[in-house]
C-alpha cells in the first residue's frame, strides 16, 4: 500500500500534534505536507478542524476542493450534527468525524483513500521498504541488495535502492558499480531535483536496479539532513515505483525519518541472543516513535537447523510473527560480496531461489507459499538466558 502525502489544516496546535499521532500510528503511512510544499505537491489528504469556526469551516473546505479536485478532505468536528455533516459534504468533504476521530473509523478511512489512490492512473508516489538491522552485521544490506535486485528483475518497473548508511555503506560494493554521486549530492542540491538531475545522481545495475550510493562522510547524513531526507524521498518517489532503503543498524535521526516515511519496515535479525534482545528493544521503539507496527516485518537471517534459538521461541520473545526465515549459507553469500555479483544473477543456489520467493510475495501478496512447521521444543538455553536478561 503506498504512502499518502497529507495535510493539516487547523490553527490548534493540540490538534495538529493529535491528528500527525493519529497519522503516524494507522497501517496506511502517511507523510505529512506543510503548506509550502503543497505548493508544489498534491496532498492525498487534507485533514481539516472545522470545531470552532463553521461559518468560516464551508467556504475552506470549497476552497481546498476547488484546488484539489482528486484530494481526499476529511472534516473534525466538535461533536455530529446531521446538518453540520450535510453542509460538509456539499462543500466537498468526503468524510467526516468528531473529535477526537476513533482511530478505527479514521484508519478504514485512510485505507479506502489509499486504495482510490493505487488504483487511479495518475499514481506515481513509489513503495518504499526499509531495511533496518536490530544490530550490525545481521545482514541488512545483503537483504536490502538482493531483495531489490529481485523486485528490479521481475517487476521490470522503475526500482532504486538507497544507502542511507554514512561513511561505512555498501550498497554498491556489493552490487560491483561505482558511483561519482552520493546521497549528500542529493541533499545538498534539493532545489535541482530534476529527472534530468535524479538520472545524473544515480547508477545503474546491470538487472536494471538504480543505486543512489552512501555517503563518504562519517558525520552525514546527520540530525540536520532528517528534514531534506523527506523531500529527497518525495521527489525520487515521482520517478520510481520502488524504492528499497539500506538503513543500517543505528536509530539515527534520519533512520527515524525513514521508518516514518516506510509502507514496509523489515526489521533484520539472527538467531541469537544478542539480535532478539535488540529486536525486542527495537520493535518497543518504533512503537513509541508512532510507526504502526503492522508496517513491520521480522526477517530472521542466517538461521540453519538445528536453530540457536527456534522461531518459535523468538517469537514468542518478540511478541510479533517472524515473516520470512533465509538460510545461513556462508560460502555462497561470501562468493557474492566478494565479488560484486548479487545472488540472483549470480547462478542457482537455495538462498537465491528464497530471495527469488521473497521478492514474489513482496510483490504478490496472493503468493503464499507453504512452510513446513517448525516443531516446538522445550525452552532452549540461549531463550532461558534472554529470560534473564529482560
Amino acid at each position: 500500500m503506498a504512502q499518502l502525502n497529507g495535510l493539516i489544516v487547523s490553527d490548534d496546535e493540540e490538534f495538529v500534534t493529535g491528528i500527525a499521532r493519529r497519522l503516524r500510528s494507522g497501517a496506511v503511512s502517511v507523510r505529512l505536507l506543510d503548506e509550502t510544499t503543497a505548493q508544489s505537491t498534491s496532498p492525498d489528504v487534507v485533514i481539516v478542524d472545522i470545531r470552532f469556526s463553521q461559518a468560516a469551516a464551508m467556504p475552506a473546505i470549497e476552497q481546498l476542493r476547488g484546488r484539489w479536485a482528486n484530494t481526499a478532505i476529511f472534516a473534525v468536528a466538535a461533536g455530529v450534527d446531521a446538518d453540520l455533516v450535510i453542509q460538509s459534504m456539499r462543500a466537498g468533504a468526503n468524510e467526516f468525524f468528531a473529535w477526537p476521530p476513533p482511530a478505527e473509523t479514521f484508519d478504514e478511512a485512510l485505507r479506502r483513500t489509499s486504495t482510490r489512490r493505487a488504483s487511479a492512473p495518475t499514481s506515481t508516489q513509489a513503495t518504499t521498504m526499509v531495511f533496518f538491522g536490530a544490530k550490525g552485521g545481521a545482514g541488512t544490506t545483503t537483504l536490502a541488495v538482493n531483495c531489490a535486485v529481485e523486485i528490479a528483475r521481475q517487476k521490470k518497473r522503475p526500482t532504486l535502492i538507497v544507502d542511507l548508511k554514512a561513511g561505512l555503506g555498501e550498497v554498491t560494493l556489493f552490487l560491483g558499480v561505482r558511483s561519482r554521486y552520493t546521497m549528500l549530492d542529493a541533499l545538498d542540491n534539493l532545489h535541482r531535483l530534476d529527472q534530468e538531475f535524479i538520472k545524473e545522481l544515480v547508477v545503474k545495475h546491470k538487472s536494471g536496479l538504480e543505486i543512489l550510493a552512501g555517503s563518504d562522510l562519517f558525520d552525514r547524513p546527520g540530525a540536520s539532513d532528517s528534514g531534506g531526507l523527506e523531500e529527497v524521498f518525495r521527489i525520487f518517489g515521482r520517478q520510481y515505483e520502488y524504492i528499497i532503503v539500506d538503513a543500517g543498524a543505528q536509530m539515527s535521526p534520519c533512520a527515524v525519518a525513514t521508518l516514518y516515511m516506510a509502507d514496509t519496515i523489515f526489521l533484520v535479525a539472527n538467531p541469537d541472543v544478542p539480535s532478539v534482545r535488540n529486536a525486542q528493544r527495537l520493535l518497543d521503539r518504533i512503537g513509541q516513535l508512532g510507526a504502526s507496527g503492522d508496517r513491520v516485518r521480522v526477517l530472521l537471517n542466517r538461521a540453519a537447523e538445528p536453530y540457536p534459538i527456534p522461531p518459535q521461541q523468538i517469537e514468542s520473545a518478540l511478541g510479533h510473527p517472524i515473516s520470512q526465515i533465509f538460510m545461513s549459507d556462508y560460502k555462497t553469500v561470501s562468493t557474492s560480496l566478494n565479488s560484486g555479483v548479487p545472488l540472483a544473477t549470480a547462478g542457482n543456489s537455495e538462498l537465491a531461489s528464497q530471495f527469488d520467493g521473497f521478492a514474489r510475495r513482496l510483490l504478490d501478496p496472493t503468493a503464499v507459499e507453504q512452510e513446513a512447521p517448525v516443531k516446538r521444543g522445550p525452552l532452549p538455553l540461549g531463550l532461558q538466558r534472554l529470560a534473564s536478561i529482560w
